[in-house]
């Protein structure tokens, strides 16, 4: 019985986005492959709500290439965001945490999201051109409590003092997901150079 109940709970406070359809495109940029996104929406729910709060969310994506859809991976790749939001002007600000800080500002929704998509990208130096493969591309938001020092990333910001001093319960987190394939190499260079 208490292990229904848990279930439930977290059930409860994780959201999951499953985009219907393959919305999920790549493309080619140098010896990258990088994907688009345009229907993958995470800037919404509670987090949205904690930012326009003044709260700093961060967001974990991870893109993972396979052989075919099921199989192991064949590389994988992470990367961390914070967004936070200007009560003022009504826009996002995103900072891609270690390895390689970037940060952009005066964002909306729709290029917040897609910057950080776009900033996610892994190497097809070891893929052969007409070796099949998927891609997926996973997010989730992080819960404050689970990040080791969040004013590590972020600055001891005024959100954070108010996050410490109230004990806020975990808040809601929100996953999704979306993949894409067959695809290959030569094709999606042949798509790049406009050759057919």
């Amino acid at each position: 019985m208490k292990r229904a109940g848990i279930f439930m709970l977290v059930s409860i406070a994780t959201h999951v986005l499953v985009l219907a359809g393959q919305s999920l495109s790549a493309r080619i940029d140098r010896d990258q492959l990088r994907v688009l996104a345009p229907r993958l929406h995470f800037l919404v729910g509670e987090p949205l709500t904690r930012l326009r709060n003044g709260a700093t969310v961060n967001y974990e994506f991870q893109l993972v290439l396979r052989a075919d859809r099921n199989s192991r991976p064949v590389a994988r790749v992470q990367q961390r965001f914070a967004v936070s939001y200007d009560l003022w002007e009504e826009k996002f600000a995103v900072t891609r945490l270690a390895p390689a800080p970037r940060s952009v500002s005066h964002l909306s929704t729709a290029a917040a999201e897609a910057w950080c998509v776009d900033n996610v990208s892994i190497s097809v130096t070891a893929l052969a051109p007409e070796q099949p493969f998927w891609l997926r591309l996973d997010f989730r938001t992080e819960d404050p409590s689970d990040s080791t020092n969040q004013s590590e990333y972020t600055g001891m910001t005024l959100s954070a003092l108010i996050d410490i001093f109230s004990r806020r319960s975990r808040g809601e987190q929100l996953r999704g997901y979306d993949e894409v394939g067959p695809l290959r190499l030569a094709d999606l260079r042949k798509k790049s150079t406009g050759t057919k």
